[in-house]
């Protein structure tokens, strides 16, 4: 006779357990703790019993239909217990071994070697683009195809850049999984022409010296806070990336040498860096010194001096100045050096080697942050006293000729 709600519902227990059953195996156990199903079968010769949920949360419908996929696997010579326990391996296997969590032990592993927001760049492209589509899938079956379905969703959005540097990282990641025995193949490889080419993407930058010149006068009338225009001042005096910029430290300056060293893991390449100070620069330190110099910042924030000032804040005083994300940015003061530095025919290895740009040879690089330092000294010093020229908009001399006079 087949159980029915109402009984399942009214039955209470008792001193002892009990039992009401339905059919084909399939009864209620009735204990002080609860109401379990259970379905009662004989596998190999040997009685066994499988737990098919707990009332109510699992009702007498659902219960049968676990039933009875367990009888199917019986009919094709499969223990049901055994099957769960495989399935349950599994499924633990593949959430250990899912695109997700490799991607995010890979990022752990890897972290360290990039700057705090080159980091947080990295996981968030994951985050918003990967992980809600493949984040589940066990890395080892992910195929080209399905890679590229995800890719194509950002394609669609018209972000050419992010969708290579995404396809970038996803192959990171699989040859991560291949190396630590998670994955046989990286199927990102066989996306290398499915994606439309990226187009050249210039930083927003002023090199025509009379240009420059306005620039200086503009920075110079600039109204806002004493830090923000001190690191406006010195931004096109060291050229360096705004985040080295912001997270200067007075521990890292030596006034009385003229240098400043910016450790290896504040660097994009994580090597260390020397910037000669021109005595412009050294100037403008001088400056700051009284109102930040206690403190570990050059350039803190606003709010607290523990922390440094905003990554916007030179490029919001830039646009207060009036100049569009069209005709400046933060970076620009960098290209803005390079280009002219390059016009003015200063060797091309000593201005790569002081805008800090990558060294193919790692090796090489780590012991080349020193490299050309007397005429880098010489280039900063005839760089900060051109600006000088273009700043009073006098007669523009040459930087190569100015070095030699």
């Amino acid at each position: 006779m087949s159980l029915k709600d109402t009984a399942i519902r009214n039955a209470r227990p008792k001193d002892k357990q009990y039992k009401l059953s339905d059919e084909k195996g399939l009864y209620l156990l009735v204990k002080k703790a609860g109401k379990y199903f259970r379905f009662d079968y004989r596998y190999a010769g040997k009685r066994k019993t499988l737990a098919l949920g707990v009332y109510p949360g699992v009702k007498l419908a659902e219960a049968r239909e676990r039933r009875d996929n367990a009888r199917k696997l019986l009919q094709n010579d499969i223990d049901p217990a055994q099957h769960r326990k495989e399935t349950k391996a599994m499924r633990k296997d593949q959430a250990v071994n899912s695109f997700e969590a490799i991607a995010r032990e890979w990022f752990t592993k890897n972290k360290h070697i990039w700057t705090e927001g080159h980091s947080r760049t990295i996981i968030r492209r994951l985050e918003l683009n990967i992980f809600p589509w493949l984040g589940t899938r066990p890395v080892a079956v992910i195929s080209a195809p399905e890679l590229w379905a995800v890719l194509r969703r950002i394609e669609d959005r018209g972000a050419l850049e992010t969708v290579h540097r995404v396809k970038q990282i996803c192959g990171q990641v699989f040859r991560y999984a291949i190396a630590t025995w998670r994955a046989e193949r990286d199927p990102s490889a066989d996306l290398r022409d499915a994606l439309p080419p990226t187009k050249p993407k210039h930083m927003a930058t002023i090199t025509d010296p009379k240009k420059i010149g306005e620039l200086l006068r503009a920075i110079d009338g600039y109204e806002g806070t004493p830090v923000a225009k001190c690191a406006l001042k010195l931004a096109p005096l060291v050229f360096v990336r705004p985040g080295e910029l912001r997270h200067a430290e007075w521990v890292e300056i030596d006034l009385d040498k003229a240098e400043w060293r910016i450790p290896a893991e504040k660097m994009k390449m994580k090597n260390p860096h020397i910037v000669p100070l021109s005595t412009q620069a050294v100037e403008i330190l001088n400056e700051i010194q009284p109102i930040t110099g206690e403190g570990r910042y050059v350039f803190p924030s606003v709010r607290t001096y523990s922390r440094p000032m905003s990554n916007n804040t030179v490029l919001a005083a830039l646009r207060r100045m009036g100049y569009t994300k069209e005709e400046m940015s933060g970076h620009g003061f960098r290209a803005m050096a390079s280009t002219v530095l390059h016009e003015q025919s200063w060797p091309s290895d000593i201005i790569e080697r002081q805008l800090a740009h990558a060294e193919r040879n790692s090796i090489k690089a780590a012991y080349n942050h020193a490299q050309h330092l007397p005429e880098r000294r010489k280039m900063m010093q005839a760089w900060a006293d051109y600006l000088d020229t273009l700043r009073i908009g006098g007669k523009i001399i040459p930087l190569r000729r100015a070095r030699h006079e």
